[in-house]
């Protein structure tokens, strides 16, 4: 799940508390292109306050807000109770020519993005009481995955839940056109444990590795599989799945190692490519999606000198991949649709607006030429006040750049 307290989260709480929230102008001085050491590798630029608006989400809602500060306050949850978006990627550009994207706001429903024209589709009875994320496309349809915490969800605690299958979603489709979501697999169908939940796991496109935790009371145990689907999935349900998908055990050093966090040198091309300069610079962790994928890819960059690590998600894209830090460096290079190539293939870097101290940039998704961030009130493992920032990016770099 989108910063899982399993083999990610472990790295998150060691860190997480002391994170650097910018890279680039945070001492309040004017900083230039040198600061954040680009050697010349990447053009530079700032986003004027026309090209953007700022959203924060409410209980129901996303809604229009000058400055993320200035959002109503909100009582702190852990971050798999909070309303926040858990994913987010792009489709790509479709045979129509149009391009989508998608992002899982946890607790509340999915949006649907397509260039500037977002929507979001609340449901009130799947995200109620459950965590969401993992967002991927299995033949350009959104999949999604949901489970409850053992650790802060206290519906565990309900008697009903131990004899209750029906509570127990994992795979769940989101059909745009009806605007609901479907469940496809439940965890139970992995193994034979009512109160059972899929806390983890990897999807390589073809077969999905699960760590699968059954809850009885005061004792856990864990149960490790490996499966995928005998005919196609979107025609699975729970009820079907029992013949319909083939499950065998793996032992917990097999899905161990399909979690490992890969060294930076392992990383795809375009992005080192991208990243070159900066990454010699500042440690980071960074989670690496194709645009109308499966799971994320994981990797480690130890910089060459010390300092305070960052988080950073990227999308890569056919025509145009793009990385995004939690303090709003964003890097982007290609052609988006409908675009011609920026700067002839040279990375352009993006100062994303500044976001005020205990703030962070997250996932991202972009549609056309309209690019979706991401930000929310983190402190540990809590969070806050959350929404997103939309911004223009055919004013912003396009009509600058040729």
């Amino acid at each position: 799940m989108a910063m899982k307290i399993h083999f990610k989260n472990i790295l998150v709480l060691i860190w997480a508390a002391g994170l650097c929230f910018c890279v680039i102008g945070c001492s309040g001085k004017k900083v230039n292109s040198k600061d954040v050491n680009l050697e010349q590798k990447a053009d530079f630029v700032e986003i004027p306050e026309i090209n953007h608006t700022w959203y924060y989400f409410t209980e129901k809602n996303f809604v229009l807000i000058d400055k993320p500060q200035n959002a109503p306050g909100v009582v702190k949850k852990a971050w798999t109770e909070a309303v926040r978006i858990s994913s987010a990627n792009s489709l790509g550009v479709m045979e129509d020519g149009s391009s989508k994207g998608y992002a899982v706001v946890n607790r509340l429903g999915v949006i649907c993005v397509k260039n500037e024209d977002t929507e979001l589709c609340i449901d009130s009875y799947l995200f109620k009481d459950r965590t969401a994320g993992n967002l991927g496309f299995w033949n350009d349809t959104p999949i999604f995955s949901v489970y409850k915490s053992a650790f802060f969800n206290d519906t565990i605690l309900n008697p009903v839940y131990k004899n209750d299958d029906s509570q127990h979603f994992f795979l769940v489709q989101f059909d745009e056109n009806a605007k609901i979501s479907y469940p496809l697999v439940n965890s139970n169908n992995l193994v034979g444990n009512l109160n059972c939940e899929v806390t983890d796991f990897t999807w390589n496109g073809t077969e999905w590795i699960c760590s699968v935790k059954t809850v009885d009371g005061s004792r856990n145990s864990f149960s490790y599989v490996k499966w995928k689907p005998s005919v196609p999935l979107l025609s699975v349900t729970p009820a079907t799945a029992s013949k319909d998908i083939t499950v065998e055990e793996v032992s917990s050093e097999e899905f161990r190692k399909s979690k490992e966090i890969q060294d930076y040198t392992f990383a795809p091309e375009r992005i080192k490519k991208m990243l070159t300069g900066f990454s010699d610079k500042k440690s980071f962790y960074l989670e690496v999606k194709s645009a109308g994928g499966n799971s994320v890819r994981k990797y480690y960059n130890q910089s060459k000198e010390n300092g305070e690590e960052l988080y950073a998600r990227a999308v890569i894209d056919q025509s145009w991949s793009c990385v995004l830090f939690e303090d709003g460096t964003l890097f982007i290079e290609g052609a988006l649709p409908g675009k011609h190539i920026l700067r002839g293939g040279k990375s352009v870097a993006i100062r994303l607006p500044k976001l005020p101290a205990g703030f962070l940039y997250s996932e991202f998704v972009i549609s056309g030429t309209t690019l979706y961030a991401a930000w929310e009130e983190s402190s540990f493992y809590e969070v806050g006040r959350s929404g997103f920032i939309k911004i223009n990016l055919d004013k912003t770099l396009y009509s600058r750049l040729i």
